[in-house]
């Protein structure tokens, strides 16, 4: 499940004015989830559970917000994603790649996408340096070669890394 921020939900609940169970009745009746119920989303709010994707984008529209304001701080590249409210075939298309693939890399966390296919996400889902290297899994690499290079020369180390980041490598240096 996506990072649930509880205490905005709830805010956002009581500025519509409406109570729990108007929420639950919402969610059953407009999204076809007919298992909510005023203590589910009380037990959200209180972060004792936290919904699933679906049950999020469903809260969010009963809420009249986006996912992203009911996401916490988003770690993986699905909730990245999420919190754009983006679906998964515009990211694919948008960076060109495959939609079984892309789903497959956004399930395992495990990005092989090219140089132009990450910069095409990072500029898509507006990520930061840090936050493209967590999502791509590329941060224990990142961290390796950093190390070795503060222990031995840093020379060596400047072309990997700027391949790893596509930084320019006087940049880097």
């Amino acid at each position: 499940t996506p990072p649930f921020d509880a205490p905005a939900a709830r805010r956002l609940r009581t500025a519509l004015g409406m109570g729990p169970e108007h929420v639950a009745y919402g969610m059953r009746s407009s999204y076809g989830l007919p298992y909510v119920t005023p203590d589910l989303v009380n037990a959200w709010e209180r972060g004792t559970v936290a919904p699933t994707s679906p049950e999020l984008t469903a809260l969010a529209g009963m809420l009249w917000c986006s996912p992203g304001e009911l996401i916490g701080a988003p770690r993986t590249l699905r909730e990245h994603r999420m919190a754009r409210g983006t679906a998964p075939e515009d990211v694919a298309r948008a960076i060109g790649m495959d939609l079984t693939t892309y789903l497959h890399m956004e399930e395992t966390g495990e990005w092989r996408g090219t140089e132009r296919q990450s910069t095409a996400l990072a500029d898509l889902l507006d990520l930061s340096l840090p936050e493209l290297v967590v999502v791509t899994g590329r941060e224990a690499r990142l961290t390796e070669l950093l190390r070795d290079a503060v222990a031995t020369r840093w020379q060596a180390y400047v072309r990997p890394t700027a391949k790893l980041l596509s930084l320019d490598r006087r940049l880097l240096e």
